[in-house]
């Protein structure tokens, strides 16, 4: 009988020590198949502006495809939810913006929680909000102008959004309220078609993160009055400040980050932090965002989370002030 019982020591030691080494074993293997981030806007917005090209250097440095999901609706807050309920297994990771720290502000009814339902990974960018309009229906040449105009012709412009609750939403909003004008809000699914329907004339302005508006802003279709910024943006010298077009409070950014459903191994979190802060540093990406007008954010993990949470505060009292309501 006694004899049985070493074999089961041996048995329960080379149990544990199995699970001691699961974490390590799947940091080494991982991935060992297609990973998928979820951007909840559609294509085109600018998410995938920043999504895309992280992806494909991801795609590259991990040898294994990193696919963009695109799940839009709600203001971003559907995909959202589903990255939440994602499996937590290192195969599925969310791409989210600044909208999300404002959503809670205005949905009050939200299937998650991004601070308790999500693992922060890491901030991939931050740009100013861009003041740009189709300049074919709107006669004026400068921020100034246009804040004229507007005063002049009360209701007569509009402004498309990314959605309700978005940060484009809450930068109009904030806009009228500062410079005591009257812009209806016309809220899309994604800056992507809203960015598509100013080209085409179908809205006047939109106050837009840099990144989706830029390609379209160096092509012409679009013009830029100003960054809500106090200094110039990373690659666009020329783009005026709010601060030079007399409206010197009107300062609002932008951001991208990354992350893991709760749950994700901890291990697997720490690899994907390794993976994205070498794609950002690397010459590629940092001069893909200086054309997209973005500096390279250093935030990573608990810094990252600190960060949100301070934005969600902000945000909530910006839409206290602001008085912005769902459309």
């Amino acid at each position: 009988m006694n004899s049985r019982f070493p074999s089961r020591r041996r048995a329960l030691l080379c149990g544990l020590l199995a699970l001691g080494a699961t974490p390590w074993a799947s940091a080494q293997s991982w991935p060992s198949k297609p990973v998928t981030v979820i951007v909840p806007f559609p294509a085109g917005g600018g998410t995938d502006a920043f999504a895309r090209p992280l992806s494909a250097m991801l795609t590259k440095q991990l040898g294994r495809q990193v696919i963009i999901d695109n799940k839009g609706g709600a203001g971003g807050t559907l995909g959202a939810g589903l990255a939440a309920r994602a499996a937590p297994d290192g195969y599925t990771f969310f791409m989210g913006a600044v909208h999300h720290a404002i959503a809670p502000a205005v949905y009050p009814k939200l299937d998650y929680n991004l601070q308790t339902d999500f693992i922060p990974v890491a901030l991939v960018s931050r740009v100013p909000q861009v003041i740009v309009i189709n300049p074919g229906k709107v006669p004026v040449t400068n921020l100034r102008e246009f804040v004229a105009y507007a005063k002049a012709n009360p209701g007569k412009l509009n402004y498309g959004s990314a959605g309700n609750g978005t940060s484009h939403h809450l930068a109009g909003e904030l806009f009228k309220l500062q410079t005591k004008t009257f812009i209806t809000h016309i809220p899309y699914r994604g800056a992507g078609p809203a960015l598509q329907d100013l080209i085409a004339g179908q809205v006047d302005v939109m106050f837009d993160g840099l990144g989706s508006s830029a390609t379209h802003i160096k092509g012409g279709r679009i013009k830029a009055l100003a960054v809500a910024a106090d200094k110039p943006a990373p690659g666009f010298p020329n783009v005026p400040t709010s601060v030079e077009g007399g409206v010197p409070t009107y300062q609002v950014a932008t951001w991208y980050g990354l992350w893991a459903p709760k749950g994700t191994p901890k291990d697997l979190v720490d690899r994907m932090t390794a993976e994205v802060t070498k794609a950002l540093n690397s010459p590629e990406l940092k001069e893909q965002w200086t054309n997209l007008g973005s500096e390279t954010p250093t935030l990573t993990g608990s810094a990252f989370g600190d960060f949100v949470g301070a934005e969600i505060k902000r945000w909530s009292e910006v839409v206290k002030v602001s008085g912005a309501k769902l459309d």
